[in-house]
């Protein structure tokens, strides 16, 4: 098994965070979703996923560098 820190500060590995219930409350209400099963899904297998301690049902922000915008901000369900 690899070490999460390798995982995570890996130049091409984006930043991930578990949301909390208030902040994913947050993100479905702005997006207008009914449920967090409509937002795109990433395996509980994921390395990433392992390496910062997701669970099932938890909703994950990802925050990649953009040459565009900055940055930009994904949110993904783990499944």
């Amino acid at each position: 098994m690899l070490d999460p820190e390798i995982i995570l500060n890996h130049e091409y590995v984006p930043k991930h965070e578990i949301l909390s219930d208030k902040e994913a409350e947050r993100v479905l209400k702005k997006y207008k979703l009914s449920s967090k099963m409509q937002l795109p899904k990433i395996l509980s297998s994921d390395p990433v996923v392992k390496a910062i301690g997701a669970k099932k049902g938890d909703i994950i922000k990802i925050t990649r560098k953009s040459i565009t915008a900055g940055e930009a901000v994904y949110y993904r369900v783990v499944v």
